[in-house]
């Protein structure tokens, strides 16, 4: 039987891509705008794009921030992506407002060096620590594997347990990848990172 995945609509963001991506790895996927949509849920999605002040003010005001947390807090599998990997954090250099704060650490500006562009965007490798996450990476030859990539910020934590996954650009070592129990996050977009990002959902389906 597949995997209920709730992904939730936050008013910005690829959300058909996020959910047409799940569906091709085997979920029962759905579309979600209140937290009263979830309680069926197996696993909580939180796909990203658009600004991180936006992204917060409907998330407070919908309820969502506070049914995040506490699906976290409780081990309940989630998946993050891009903005959903960053708003897990404290504060963002983007806006001064608190962020989710599942996390130590905060989320800064890309500041590479002169030929680099921001945003970063396109492919680049994530060299995986497998020891923190073997169970999804099944078929994922790390760092040779590559995933795509669009974004200025990236998380910066002093907290080296819970990052996964780093990427180098313009001499910036960032966290990629973030896991801790059934949580995995990504700065990248597995839904377009074509057969390897389908993989690292199947992987998850699997896992959790």
């Amino acid at each position: 039987m597949s995997k209920k995945v709730a992904i939730i609509d936050y008013g910005m963001g690829n959300l058909m891509s996020v959910f047409r991506a799940w569906q091709a790895a085997g979920a029962d996927a759905k579309v979600v705008s209140s937290p009263s949509e979830i309680s069926d849920a197996r696993i909580l999605v939180f796909p990203g794009q658009g600004a991180i002040s936006d992204a917060m003010k409907l998330l407070d005001s919908t309820g969502f921030s506070d049914s995040i947390r506490e699906w976290i807090s409780s081990d309940k599998p989630f998946f993050g992506i891009c903005l959903g990997l960053q708003a897990l954090f404290k504060k963002s250099e983007e806006a001064p407002v608190p962020c989710l704060g599942v996390f130590e650490g905060e989320v800064k500006k890309m500041r590479p060096q002169k030929g680099f562009k921001i945003p970063h965007m396109g492919w680049n490798n994530v060299d995986f620590k497998r020891e923190k996450g073997e169970r999804f990476l099944s078929g994922i030859d790390s760092p040779k594997d590559q995933f795509y990539f669009v974004h200025s910020f990236c998380v910066s934590t002093p907290d080296e347990s819970i990052v996964f996954g780093t990427t180098e650009y313009g001499g910036i070592n960032f966290a990629s990848a973030v896991a801790k129990g059934n949580l995995l996050a990504t700065q990248f977009h597995p839904e377009k990172s074509q057969a390897k990002g389908i993989a690292l959902y199947k992987n998850f389906l699997s896992a959790v």
